[in-house]
């Protein structure tokens, strides 16, 4: 699959691009408040790693502490309430399904 027509239909479907210093051969997809970072594959592009909160210039993991979901990143937390989390699996299953090949 070729990455730019894939970036391409990310880019159209109202996520936005973006690049991180700190990870400069990665694309950083962005949606509200979510973010994941792409990297190219032999089939196109592919999420690396698991989608997060967007946190700054970071991205938060979903975890738990203390038996309680949050997001983290480093030492800021930021509670994972339903509805985040609910905005964050729909982002990532519509980033899946854009970056999956069109149907023939």
């Amino acid at each position: 699959m070729d990455s730019a027509e894939q970036l391409q239909r990310i880019y159209l479907d109202g996520f936005e691009l973006q690049t991180f210093e700190r990870y400069p051969k990665l694309i950083g997809v962005t949606k509200g408040n979510c973010v994941a970072l792409l990297v190219p594959g032999v089939d196109g592009l592919q999420i690396m790693g698991t989608p997060g909160w967007r946190m700054g210039e970071v991205l938060g993991v979903l975890t738990e502490v203390g038996g309680q979901k949050v997001f983290q990143a480093k030492s800021e937390i930021v509670e994972a309430t339903p509805e985040r989390i609910a905005e964050l699996e729909s982002f990532r299953a519509e980033l899946k399904a854009l970056l999956a090949p069109p149907p023939s």
